[in-house]
């Protein structure tokens, strides 16, 4: 591992056997290309697919790291997303999904927000200027939609897409948002930036090209403990237990 890694990629990844090579493949050679030092961590949710070795390897050829829950179990994206934020030595960390629904290259619309001064930017698919190159089957945008509603009017206001799963953060954010952070599954995306605010870290919403990618592990009743876990990151914002480290 780099001594002063400036980027750590962290890749979630449940099952992803068919997609994460591919996904793998572009995210290095983007590195390749980049003047800073990086770091690609795999974070294996518990895969029974051989994902585990798809990924070791990948890792004779290049800086890409297999991380794995200690049981070996199945957590959830979210606690995969905070076990390699937690692990991640960059300045800058970013999260992205496997199925490389947004390529590696859209980070290059995110790092001017930084010398703004913001803490964390995220990619919108709502964000003027984004483009939705395939869509999600209308169901799951009608429900996305009136999802984002309630996650704005509740807990988020002002995000008009907390979803996506493109989101850095600087190290010093990551460092204190990550720890606090209580959902394990799809709700997790909301909480962190819940929490985020609460720290009074600094949030931009950044336009994405985006394309759905067959395979997902959403559902529709995903949408349903999504609202549940709206309800508790509100109930902990009110709380106040944001504010202190758990």
């Amino acid at each position: 591992m780099p001594k002063n890694t400036y980027l750590s990629v962290v890749i979630p990844a449940f099952n992803e056997v068919s997609r994460l090579p591919g996904t793998l493949r572009e995210v290095g050679e983007y590195l390749a290309g980049q003047p800073y030092d990086s770091e690609v961590l795999v974070v294996d949710d518990g895969s029974t697919d051989g994902t585990a070795d798809a990924v070791r390897n990948r890792s004779a050829v290049s800086s890409v790291q297999l991380l794995q829950h200690q049981d070996g179990a199945n957590h959830g994206k979210g606690a995969a997303v905070r076990l390699g934020m937690m692990q991640a030595r960059g300045a800058f960390r970013l999260t992205m999904d496997a199925d490389n629904s947004t390529a590696l290259d859209q980070i290059i619309g995110l790092w001017p927000w930084f010398d703004q001064g913001y803490d964390i930017a995220i990619g919108s698919r709502r964000a003027p200027g984004a483009r939705i190159e395939v869509h999600q089957p209308w169901i799951k945008e009608w429900a996305g939609h009136l999802g984002n509603v309630l996650i704005r009017a509740l807990v988020v206001p002002g995000i008009a897409d907390t979803q996506a799963g493109f989101k850095m953060f600087t190290s010093r954010a990551a460092q204190a948002v990550f720890p606090r952070q209580t959902i394990d599954r799809w709700g997790f995306d909301i909480e962190i930036l819940a929490i985020a605010r609460q720290l009074g870290y600094l949030i931009r919403e950044v336009p994405i090209v985006w394309h759905n990618t067959p395979g997902s592990k959403v559902r529709m009743g995903s949408y349903l403990n999504v609202l549940a876990d709206v309800w508790r990151i509100r109930r902990n914002i009110k709380s106040g237990s944001y504010l202190r480290l758990m």
